[in-house]
């Protein structure tokens, strides 16, 4: 995969503006996000390893491709990540799930850590690590360490909107994870927020604000 893989597909670019607009409810957010994360996890598992196994059809047996190795790891990168999660997870219903704890600093917009929690035999899964937001990347960058110490190797981190900052910082402290958007937006604003974006993902899926 190459470092930033923009997913132009139309359904997803639909679906993206309905959830960009201040007036759209908690609940259809929400569900859009859900929608939006199925199309989106088809990308991020475009390259998945695979190998044969042996089937009977109702017509005669045959060598069938399936997933190889361990079943894979998402990490949703609380809390907004649940979001994206939730969708993934109706995919890939088989997956494990970890969940790494960060919240930004509004000050000095640094990531700080308050939970971890990952399945055992991370060196030998895939791993898709989801949050809605790119935006400085010190969150991310932050979780990325986290599951490479975990023993990760083969990470992917999916969200839905990213800002040229944040792709750059990835880029520059994990060149190995490539990323899986729905956009690329203009620019952060002064306190951190990816415009034009469509401000605090966590809040608008929890109606918190």
């Amino acid at each position: 995969m190459q470092h930033f893989t923009l997913v132009d597909h139309p359904l997803v670019q639909h679906k993206l503006t309905k959830m960009r607009e201040k007036t759209t409810s908690t609940a259809v957010f929400r569900q859009l996000l859900r929608e939006i994360s199925h199309l989106l996890a088809y990308e991020v598992t475009r390259d998945l390893p695979m190998t044969t196994t042996s089937i009977e059809t109702p017509m005669e047996k045959m060598e069938a491709p399936v997933l190889k190795g361990k079943k894979m790891a998402l990490i949703s990168i609380l809390r907004a990540g649940n979001g994206l999660l939730d969708g993934v997870l109706e995919l890939i219903p088989s997956a494990r799930v970890g969940f790494v704890g960060l919240y930004r600093d509004e000050e000095t917009l640094q990531p700080v850590q308050y939970y971890f929690k990952v399945p055992k035999g991370m060196d030998e899964r895939v791993v898709i690590a989801v949050d809605p937001m790119l935006a400085t990347g010190n969150s991310s960058v932050a979780a990325i360490d986290l599951l490479k110490e975990s023993g990760a190797t083969d990470i992917r981190f999916m969200c839905l909107l990213a800002a040229p900052e944040g792709v750059a910082r990835m880029k520059e402290a994990h060149p190995d994870v490539p990323i899986i958007s729905a956009a690329l937006d203009r620019q952060l604003s002064d306190i951190g927020y990816i415009l034009p974006g469509l401000g605090d993902a966590g809040d608008r899926m929890f109606g918190t604000k």
